[in-house]
């Protein structure tokens, strides 16, 4: 299947997150929009909804998922506290990664444990994130400046390179720390990693 370059975004924020208004993927939605683009956005609260905006992206023409939500380094969770483990987001996930790209904007949850549980097996192209904690502030802006690089330099494909490029220029400029796990069939891992600060 030929996947159109576009980002589908799934959002679950904390109550608090809410109340302020801090609806990264909404924002992020607006600046691709500006380049042109169409985006999906959906805001869920409950796992049962998580799980149905997966299978929604899975069914689309979508190549790029962006997941926005709170993290940790042993999984995420939605707005109304359920936990997802690594194991259990994995699974989820992987029918769905198949040449496409995967997105994640989550505290501390873009690692070595995480890329184990889906590059291998998905056919995921590749797996990016912060690697630590990062403010609201910081991670709209930094997301904002890589999508709007990317797009300006390709708005048909994501590169490998270009996106690692683009990556370094990005942490750099804000401070902050990203992985970048990406297929590799001659690794014995089935991936490999760049870790970009």
């Amino acid at each position: 299947m030929r996947y159109l370059p576009e980002v589908f975004f799934i959002e679950s924020l904390q109550p608090e997150d809410e109340g302020n208004g801090r609806f990264e993927g909404s924002y992020l939605s607006g600046i691709l929009g500006l380049h042109g683009k169409h985006p999906v956005y959906r805001y869920v609260r409950t796992r049962h909804d998580f799980e149905q905006a997966v299978i929604e992206f899975g069914n689309s023409e979508y190549r790029y998922l962006h997941i926005s939500a709170h993290g940790e380094a042993e999984g995420m969770s939605t707005t109304n506290g359920e936990e997802i483990d690594f194991d259990e987001l994995a699974e989820l996930l992987k029918p769905h990664l198949h040449n496409r790209r995967l997105f994640l904007s989550a505290c501390s949850m873009v690692r070595k444990e995480l890329a184990d549980e889906i590059m291998p097996s998905s056919g995921c192209y590749s797996l990016v994130g912060p690697t630590e904690d990062i403010r609201f502030t910081d991670s709209a802006v930094v997301w904002s400046s890589i999508y709007h690089l990317l797009f300006r330099e390709n708005s048909e494909h994501m590169k490998r390179k270009p996106l690692q490029d683009i990556l370094q220029k990005v942490c750099a400029l804000f401070s902050v720390k990203f992985a970048f796990f990406t297929n590799d069939s001659k690794s014995q891992k089935g991936y490999s990693e760049v870790r970009i600060q």
